[in-house]
């Protein structure tokens, strides 16, 4: 895999979401990541600190501070998440004690623990948009109820890009009006 056509790829994907959400101040998007199935291996196999100091910095460039950021951890930090201490504090998260690595959390989640100003891990959020490089299955960190964005990107490197964000819900029944 060329980091080029990496970069290019996740940053175009990123640029699609935003301008479909057209997301509001303060709204979180969540990334999941597998860099092994980036680099074409299976997941959890072989991950690459090339790639993920790639598609981080792709990320946190197209996103120019428009949203703020969520990194899922893998399995072995039971898929917590690294945010801002400021993003933990404004949305009232539970902070827990753990530093992601190679082999236990992710290498764009370590990443991510390093690029940060004052990073923390969080079990839980509730994400408005929400990026799954690799299959890694976000779905637990966002707001219901998604609504799936289909880009011209679908692959970031061998990894699969699927992307979302969330709409309010639509409750009352048949009596009801909603507005757009």
């Amino acid at each position: 895999m060329e980091l080029k056509d990496i970069s290019i790829s996740t940053k175009a994907a990123v640029e699609f979401l935003i301008d479909q959400a057209q997301p509001e101040a303060g709204m979180v998007l969540v990334v999941g990541c597998s860099t092994s199935e980036v680099m074409g291996k299976k997941i959890g196999s072989a991950s690459n600190e090339e790639a993920a100091r790639t598609i981080y910095q792709a990320i946190a460039e197209a996103c120019d501070q428009q949203v703020a950021l969520a990194f899922q951890c893998c399995e072995h930090l039971n898929r917590a998440l690294v945010v801002e201490k400021e993003t933990a504090m404004r949305l009232g998260l539970t902070v827990v004690s753990a530093v992601p690595k190679l082999g236990a959390g992710g290498a764009l989640s370590a990443q991510a623990f390093r690029e940060f100003l004052q990073p923390v891990l969080v079990e839980h959020i509730a994400a408005q948009l929400g990026m799954d490089i690799g299959d890694t299955f976000i779905g637990m960190h966002l707001q219901p109820v998604l609504k799936p964005v289909r880009a011209k990107v679908t692959k970031i490197g061998s990894a699969n890009l699927t992307m979302g964000y969330s709409r309010p819900k639509l409750i009352g029944g048949e009596r009801a009006v909603y507005c757009d």
